[in-house]
């Protein structure tokens, strides 16, 4: 289910790239959540239980989706 996680100390937000779904960026996150996280026997039951609906989110800002209208033109 996680494919990565990086947390930024200065901004408490922890970013997590998913397999299927891609990266989301979690606000206001506590050092310790991601300490856990990473020391989880399951990040993903973890993930579902410990942060999942309790942080804010949103897809990361910098990631571009491309899709049939986006494509360049030859």
């Amino acid at each position: 289910m996680i494919e990565r996680a990086a947390y930024d100390d200065e901004a408490q937000s922890l970013c997590v790239s998913f397999r299927q779904t891609g990266k989301y960026v979690y606000y206001d996150v506590p050092a310790a959540i991601f300490e856990a996280l990473c020391k989880a026997g399951s990040a993903g039951n973890f993930f579902n239980t410990q942060i999942r609906g309790r942080f804010r989110c949103r897809r990361d800002p910098d990631r571009k989706r491309f899709g049939p209208a986006e494509r360049e033109q030859a």
